[in-house]
């Protein structure tokens, strides 16, 4: 095989530039992403010990939050250690395989995470829509197959990303990712070949899981609403919407950051590239730091155990 000159064949070696533009900041940037990491880790691990040891939120919805706040914790550990060892201690180097490796996880659970989302509002949409029917409906063996469902739906759509990469693309023009993470169209970029298989592959994934999520999300709150606001109390009305508004700020939130970090990494020509980096850092990043929060205030029985969980803490402590 020829091999153009200055380009590399199947390279064993990545490196990660960090934030292009910005490598003379970037231990300063690591700071508030590492506070947000621990927040993450910290509130997530909460969400998940109180709703685990207190049988009275053995009910789909927290259980649907603890399977969220999970994969919060799996996702955001998937970046970051790797981000901070580039803007602290100068490890920019990654191996091809673990880069691969880094990529089919990271898109994996942003797959997972909006999967566990959807549910969720067909869970507020059942247990509002048709309260009678929600236990029956929504069955502890319902909750393992959706779990499963999610799962598998997410390893294997975003396989082939990688089947793709490994088997077509053998000669690569550089080996340096302006990136903080591997994520897929930044290793795509780097390859010489024809590339538009992987790219329309990997459209093909983001829009037939947060494509199809989205318009099932929305059509399950459309429906919501229109039952809601057809309530005859105002009393009833506001404890059914009170029951919707994390999920909504948390749904908002993730879609929001997840479209404008792809629109813009896509057709975004002329916003300088630190500018779309950031912005897939913080779509990553922001959802498993203020997921807890939100959960944490919004939902009363959380916050609740969660106080009374500290309290007991402090007043031992004393």
């Amino acid at each position: 095989m020829l091999i153009p000159n200055g380009s590399v064949f199947m390279p064993p070696i990545l490196t990660l530039t960090g934030i292009p533009g910005l490598e003379s900041v970037q231990h300063w940037i690591g700071i508030p992403f590492c506070v947000m990491y621990f927040i993450a880790v910290i509130g997530n691990s909460l969400i998940l010990g109180v709703i685990k040891y207190e049988h009275s939120l053995h009910k789909p919805m927290y259980i649907f939050l603890a399977m969220l706040g999970a994969t919060d914790i799996a996702l955001s550990t998937c970046i970051l250690p790797k981000m901070l060892g580039i803007f602290w201690f100068h490890l920019p180097e990654i191996s091809f395989e673990a880069c691969l490796l880094q990529m089919w996880f990271i898109h994996s659970f942003q797959a997972i995470e909006s999967g566990i989302l959807l549910a969720m509002a067909l869970d507020r949409y059942v247990a509002i829509c048709d309260p009678l029917r929600h236990t029956t409906i929504f069955s502890q063996q319902l909750l393992i197959h959706i779990a499963v469902a999610v799962t598998l739906r997410a390893g294997i759509l975003v396989a082939p990303c990688l089947v793709l990469i490994k088997c077509r693309l053998k000669l690569y023009r550089t080996t340096v990712i302006s990136h903080t993470y591997c994520e897929h169209m930044a290793i795509v970029k780097l390859a010489i070949e024809d590339v538009h298989i992987n790219k329309i592959y990997g459209l093909f994934v983001a829009f037939s899981i947060l494509g199809f999520d989205i318009i099932f999300i929305t059509l399950s709150y459309i429906q919501i609403f229109i039952t809601v606001f057809q309530l005859p109390q105002k009393e009833a009305r506001f404890k059914a919407f009170n029951t919707c508004v994390a999920h909504i700020c948390v749904f908002l939130q993730f879609y929001l950051l997840a479209f404008f970090s792809f629109f813009t990494h896509r057709f975004g020509v002329h916003i300088p590239p630190y500018v779309h980096i950031l912005l897939s850092n913080l779509y990553l990043l922001v959802p498993p730091f203020l997921n807890p929060i939100v959960y944490g205030v919004k939902t009363k029985q959380i916050r609740d155990h969660v106080l009374k969980i500290l309290f007991s803490k402090t007043i031992l402590n004393h």
